[in-house]
């Protein structure tokens, strides 16, 4: 269909399928050395679970990130590695998986994450700083909105949309949106661009070298809400997060902050 093109990630990409086998390989190495639980319940549904990394400390709070994949694919599984940054500050990360679409959509989605964050602040007592990746940057960013019932927003204390879906409508003009089912109201309810302000600090993150429409995306979030945009150079989609398994690095003291 017409913006086929503009949101195709690995074509542009030097190598770009071979990331997500290099990915889970990370992943899993992290996970064999981790402090961590696996496979913990969040729903009655499969795929409601989490995975959780413990710091060698008491928790300061929790960082939670939630994957990409254009709501279709992937899990919690291949992002462990991720954990690192901001375990070397005394952090625990939590990790879930969701439903993907066709099976459900993206509103349901999106009631899985705040029910999973809900659960993980249960178990992590602190502050709860959110980061998502492409369409987890829409569900992250999704959250900042009022939640009726929601008691753990009170905790919330940064966002950090990466690359982030911010504006659900050029979707429609996808293939993908055979399986999305993404509708003018779907539109309207989780496109970030079109919720409230946030009253809860974030900063949107993305990568120089990515997609124009994802720097689009992001300016556009950025310019919405009046919270800072960081173009980090030379970083393209898939790369742009690896910076999260760096202690000092840029995002992941953004994440913190």
């Amino acid at each position: 269909m017409k913006l086929d093109d503009a949101y195709a990630n690995a074509a542009y990409i030097p190598g770009g399928a071979d990331y997500p086998d290099r990915w889970a390989a990370q992943a899993a190495a992290f996970r064999a050395g981790a402090r961590c639980e696996i496979d913990l319940v969040y729903g009655e549904r499969p795929r409601e679970r989490f995975d959780l990394f413990h710091p060698n400390r008491l928790a300061k709070g929790v960082v939670i990130f939630v994957h990409g994949g254009y709501w279709l694919r992937f899990d919690k599984s291949y992002w462990s590695h991720l954990a690192a940054g901001p375990l070397a500050h005394g952090w625990a990360v939590a990790m879930p998986s969701y439903d993907l679409c066709p099976d459900v959509g993206i509103a349901q989605i999106g009631d899985q994450i705040a029910q999973v964050i809900a659960v993980i602040a249960a178990r992590v007592p602190g502050p709860v700083r959110l980061v998502g990746h492409s369409a987890g940057g829409q569900l992250v960013a999704r959250m900042t909105a009022p939640l009726p019932g929601a008691g753990w927003q009170d905790r919330l204390a940064r966002v950090v949309p990466i690359s982030p879906v911010a504006d659900l409508a050029p979707l429609m003009q996808t293939s993908m949106n055979g399986d999305l089912g993404i509708t003018p109201d779907v539109v309207a309810s989780e496109s970030p661009v079109h919720l409230p302000v946030p009253q809860v600090p974030v900063t949107v993150w993305v990568g120089g070298a990515e997609r124009p429409v994802f720097l689009e995306q992001a300016a556009l979030l950025a310019h919405v809400w009046d919270v800072p945009l960081v173009t980090v150079p030379d970083r393209h989609h898939f790369d742009v997060i690896e910076d999260l398994a760096a202690p000092d690095s840029d995002l992941t003291r953004a994440v913190l902050a």
